[in-house]
């Protein structure tokens, strides 16, 4: 599209039609917001979460809308899984054009209380699933001469409070990864890391009810819609191959 003086317009659609990305944690939230949006937007999209009810459900809604959809249950925390998922791509729709890493679990709680296995499943699901995903789509990237990651993070990672020490641990560790790995990429391989704010998700489902509830009036109040963070992952993928958005913060403006 062309905007004022000849300019080419912000936003076109070109920049994401065609484009084959499996998103995980594609089964509610921030991941769902994506695949519908990116679906509109003429991306073929390949779906992974570990609740296959869901996802089934949001392929056929996408399918019904006119978009192209599939997808495959997906436990980020097995490596086999991610495989699949970026094998699915390929033997599907020929190829795979950006990955994003959305999946994730956010089980605060005070060091204290000593919750190490919430302390290892938010490293199994939040680090390790990324790397996995890296481990899955690098070599298809590598082989085709372009590729496109994006990875969920938290402003949990930039602005450190109590009781999210480890989870911001986690998210902060992939945002270390995703700067050694764009650096890593040369010049044919993009990273984006998208940090949200507080976000209108079931991350607070799994935490202890006082937790839980001090995490629903926040949302309740002045939490963003997950459209928004996904509006900012297709900002990123629909830019020009040349053109690498690295680092995006997408915060509700009441948020400190």
């Amino acid at each position: 599209m062309e905007g004022i003086d000849g300019v080419e317009g912000v936003g076109d659609v070109e920049g994401i039609e065609g484009k084959v990305v499996a998103i995980t944690g594609a089964g509610s939230g921030i991941g769902e917001a994506t695949a519908l949006l990116l679906a509109e937007r003429g991306a073929k999209v390949v779906l992974g979460a570990r609740r296959t009810e869901r996802l089934e459900a949001l392929a056929t809604r996408i399918e019904q809308a006119g978009g192209t959809a599939t997808w495959a249950p997906t436990d980020v925390t097995r490596r086999a899984d991610l495989s699949r998922l970026v094998e699915l791509a390929c033997e599907r729709y020929g190829t795979l054009d950006v990955l994003v890493s959305n999946a994730g679990v956010g089980l605060i709680s005070p060091l204290d209380e000593l919750r190490v296995e919430d302390w290892d499943e938010m490293i199994d699901v939040n680090l390790k699933g990324v790397l996995y995903g890296i481990a899955a789509a690098l070599p298809v990237f590598r082989e085709r001469g372009s590729g496109h990651f994006v990875h969920t993070v938290s402003t949990s990672g930039l602005r450190i409070v109590p009781t999210q020490t480890v989870y911001a641990a986690t998210k902060n560790a992939v945002r270390t990864l995703s700067e050694g790995l764009r650096q890593e990429a040369g010049d044919s391989l993009r990273v984006t890391v998208v940090s949200p704010g507080a976000v209108r998700t079931d991350f607070a489902e799994r935490m202890d009810p006082a937790m839980k509830a001090e995490i629903k009036k926040l949302m309740a109040e002045s939490a963003l819609a997950p459209d928004a963070v996904a509006r900012a992952i297709a900002f990123a993928i629909e830019q020009p191959d040349d053109v690498d958005v690295n680092d995006l913060v997408v915060r509700p403006t009441a948020q400190r």
